[in-house]
């Protein structure tokens, strides 16, 4: 069965940045990330904990980019 995302980047050339913070973030909350990129295995708290930091780093940064400040 051929699994479909829904979670395009609107950006392609975006996506090695968005692992790199992906990878930073779980470093910061000691989370690991399957190296095979499974994360079946990851409690629902792991993986929304991951998602919700990299959610409000992105926000951060668009706050500083509106405001000017970089």
């Amino acid at each position: 069965m051929a699994q479909s995302r829904s979670n395009n980047l609107v950006v392609p050339q975006a996506r090695t940045a968005l692992q790199q913070m992906k990878m930073e973030a779980a470093q910061e909350l000691g989370i690991q990330i399957p190296q095979d990129g499974y994360y079946g295995n990851m409690t629902s708290r792991e993986t929304g904990s991951l998602g919700g930091y990299i959610t409000k780093r992105l926000v951060q940064m668009a706050e500083q980019s509106m405001s000017g400040r970089q």
